[in-house]
């Protein structure tokens, strides 16, 4: 049976893991959407712009994104 401090230590070491999973998989999703606006300017030979608007859509997308992602463990 594990100790107190293995289990302590496990628990520290999945919660890395997991932690760094997410922050290599937000890095490549957020390299991915930079890459497809850019394509989309260079094919419509128009400088990047992005309106505030386009921003806000954003914003409340990744919002209920993430709250999905908080509700999985229910």
């Amino acid at each position: 049976m594990a100790t107190t401090k293995e289990a302590e230590t496990g628990g520290e070491s999945l919660k890395s893991r997991t932690l760094l999973i997410g922050a290599l998989a937000g890095a490549l999703v957020g390299l991915g959407a930079a890459y497809l606006l850019l394509q989309r300017a260079e094919r419509e030979h128009k400088p990047l712009k992005m309106s505030a608007g386009e921003g806000v859509k954003l914003g409340v997308l990744v919002f209920g994104l993430l709250r999905q992602v908080a509700q999985l463990g229910e």
